[in-house]
């Protein structure tokens, strides 16, 4: 999933959503235009060796795409299954040192009739091109009334675990890449950049472009397609092959 508590910050307008859309947007472009592909940095063929040097990461994650700045929380609700739930990202302030790394930690919550049933930390650092890298999780799932640690978890640089690319400092239609590499725990997903599409409208707003990408994992028979608009980062995704899951922005809160 993605895998979202403050007071809630006002209703941005869509002149504001423009105006950030443009600003995180000259921003990045500039770092994006000396950024290899993500295809080669992050291939999903072949031997798996990503190029990590501590000293090209940035403390911060302001991606265009995917800024996750401390303190701000994305609010989703949606269904999986029959089930509705409702998914709860927190970018918090702590960090993890990760290859050398400090990556933040990101709590995302899912909940179902106001009760857990799934908990992730999950670790991301940026790099000085802007890609964000996704370091490692810590996925916890509800069995037998309590959460406990599923399988899939890992953290790069242990038991093989390896980083992937969660969001390219400048995606284009047609770029490939890994998104995580932890065979042991069979998390292998990677994703595809379809283009930009639009309009698109979640109950947070009304959006005239918004990036869209396809993410599976070649030992499952699922893909989800996401929705991220620039300045404001993913606003929905449903899986369009699988079993039925969809889920939108209604909040952001800061």
């Amino acid at each position: 999933m993605m895998g979202r508590l403050k007071r809630a910050a006002p209703r941005a307008t869509l002149g504001t959503m423009a105006l950030v859309a443009f600003l995180f947007g000259a921003t990045s472009s500039v770092a994006a235009a000396t950024s290899p592909p993500p295809s080669k940095l992050a291939p999903i063929h072949g031997p798996y060796t990503p190029d990590i040097d501590p000293a090209n990461f940035v403390g911060r994650i302001d991606n265009r795409y995917l800024p996750f700045i401390p303190g701000t929380g994305f609010h989703f609700e949606g269904v999986k299954g029959k089930a509705p739930q409702r998914d709860d990202e927190i970018v918090t302030h702590r960090t993890k040192r990760i290859l050398g790394i400090n990556a933040t930690v990101v709590r995302d919550t899912v909940s179902e009739h106001g009760r857990a049933v799934e908990r992730t930390f999950d670790y991301y650092a940026q790099d000085k091109q802007g890609n964000v890298w996704y370091m490692g999780e810590l996925s916890l799932e509800r069995q037998h009334g309590r959460l406990v640690k599923a399988s899939d978890s890992w953290l790069a640089g242990v038991d093989g675990g390896k980083p992937g690319i969660i969001m390219p400092a400048h995606p284009r239609r047609g770029d490939v890449y890994r998104q995580e590499f932890y065979p042991p725990g069979k998390a292998l997903d990677e994703a595809r950049v379809v283009g930009h599409r639009g309009p698109v409208t979640v109950p947070y707003g009304s959006f005239k472009r918004a990036l869209v990408t396809l993410e599976r994992s070649p030992l499952e028979p699922q893909t989800e397609k996401k929705y991220y608009v620039a300045g404001i980062g993913e606003v929905k995704e449903q899986v369009v092959k699988g079993h039925h899951e969809a889920f939108d922005l209604v909040s952001v809160t800061h």
